[in-house]
């Protein structure tokens, strides 16, 4: 992608030059680089955050269409997104979500059919074990095999290479899991968090989703849900978080290139002109990479492009009246993947607006408008029977062609870490090596790591950002 930067060359500004504390750039403002440039600034350097869009919040940002506030892509986390919560303390914005006291996903199948999957209050993972055995979306067999595959997952690394090389879904057949356990158990949990499907996805990190999840803590997989838009909840807070921390923030400046000397990067190439800089923090999607990079920064250049992506698309649905009442669900048996009423954050005051979240969706993507609708809406009725009786006055869809590197089998190999071959050149982002999948709390975790390496680097050790297992 548009080439290396190698060739740009700048001179190195050190810092003892004078009084002034050492400059940090950090290119990118989504969640990964809004976290790096937060803890470089409380760390007592000067930062400089560029960002090419003209608001903050990258993946997870909001905009007005026809009236509505509108997010681009529908995000919830969960109890063990540690890092996340904090971030979300840090900019001031913790009170825009809510978490569940205890781990309840209503489920929903055609014909208004429905179910849950809740905790109970057993040690793990037996507190899952009355969600399972009630479950009526699998047979009494395949229920207790399920609960046997859920032991053998507790067993999986996900750092073992040789796991990372097998795909999820190979693994369940292998072990006897049938087709509509996959579907309707092990797709429902894994697709929306892996972003493609279990026969696409790597055993590594739905091991890793698993395990962290659901079954080494009890409480982990509660689930937070934004309560105001996307936007209101991360651009707009990060920012004032950032002007208060002395940050300089640039907006719709997109980067050409990093700048390198003998001692390493010394700054960021700008359509606007040279940002000079003691340490660089990239905090760009993984198909950006490779165009900013300088030449000979990663052992393999080609890998943030071999990640290769994964589409997720949202349909929003207006009905001129309430038509449910559950603030979200699953859904098996059904084209509809996720559904959530994001009425009140999209700031509508008649009716509700349900937004269908559809991951992996490499077969949607491409898909009319007319045709989406006219799949989706007959599926969405037949998940919700009384929105049979409701007219639909607005049906919008948004299309993330590349929301997350494609999470496959063999994928732990490309995924670099924090630090490249260029001193003070250091790498953030969901799609690097942070032990999690390509996820809010994972792009958080990877500018923690980031900024530390950099703090490290221009020998600042006071306030360093705590470091964040895998």
């Amino acid at each position: 992608m548009g080439g290396h930067a190698g060739n740009l060359r700048s001179v190195a500004v050190s810092a003892s030059a004078d009084s002034r504390p050492p400059h940090v750039a950090v290119v990118g403002g989504g969640l990964a680089g809004i976290t790096a440039a937060l803890a470089c600034a409380d760390a007592g350097t000067r930062v400089t955050l560029l960002e090419a869009h003209k608001w903050l919040g990258g993946a997870t940002a909001s905009f007005a269409r026809d009236g509505l506030t509108l997010d681009t892509g529908q995000h919830v986390f969960l109890r063990c997104c540690t890092a996340y919560v904090d971030f979300l303390r840090r900019i001031g914005s913790h009170r825009g979500a809510t978490l569940q006291s205890r781990l309840d996903i209503p489920v929903v199948a055609p014909g208004g059919r429905r179910a849950a999957i809740r905790r109970g209050g057993l040690p793990p993972p037996l507190h899952l074990g009355a969600a399972l055995v009630s479950y009526p979306f699998l047979s009494l067999a395949e229920r207790v095999h399920a609960s046997r595959t859920a032991l053998a997952i507790r067993d999986l690394d996900p750092r073992d290479a040789a796991v990372d090389a097998r795909s999820f879904g190979e693994w369940l057949a292998a072990r006897g899991e049938s087709p509509r356990a996959v579907r309707n158990l092990w797709n429902l949990i894994g697709l929306p968090t892996l972003n493609v499907d279990a026969d696409g996805a790597s055993l590594a990190l739905a091991a890793k989703v698993f395990r962290t999840g659901l079954l080494d803590v009890s409480d982990a997989a509660d689930i937070g849900l934004p309560t105001v838009a996307l936007g209101q909840l991360h651009g707009t807070p990060a920012l004032a978080a950032l002007q208060a921390a002395g940050a300089e923030v640039r907006l719709g400046v997109k980067a050409r290139g990093v700048l390198t000397g003998p001692a390493g990067a010394t700054g960021v190439a700008t359509d606007g002109g040279a940002v000079e800089a003691d340490a660089v923090i990239l905090a760009v999607p993984s198909e950006r990479a490779p165009g900013v990079l300088p030449q000979g920064a990663l052992d393999d250049p080609s890998a943030p492009e071999r990640l290769g992506s994964s589409p997720i698309v949202n349909l929003h649905v207006v009905f001129d009246r309430p038509v449910v009442r559950l603030r979200f669900a699953a859904a098996v048996d059904s084209p509809v993947q996720w559904v959530f009423d994001r009425t009140r954050a999209a700031g509508l005051s008649e009716g509700q607006y349900l937004a269908i979240s559809l991951s992996g969706a490499d077969a949607w993507v491409d898909r009319s408008v007319e045709e989406l609708r006219a799949v989706f809406l007959p599926a969405l009725r037949d998940l919700y029977p009384s929105a049979g009786q409701a007219r639909v006055e607005r049906f919008l869809v948004t299309r993330e062609r590349q929301a997350t590197f494609r999470q496959a089998p063999g994928t732990l190999e490309l995924r670099p870490g924090p630090g490249t071959n260029v001193p003070r050149l250091y790498l953030a982002g969901a799609w690097t090596d942070t032990g999690w999948p390509a996820t809010m709390e994972g792009a958080v975790r990877s500018g923690l790591t980031a900024a530390r390496r950099a703090l490290l680097a221009l020998g600042r050790t006071d306030r360093l950002p705590a470091e964040v297992a895998a």
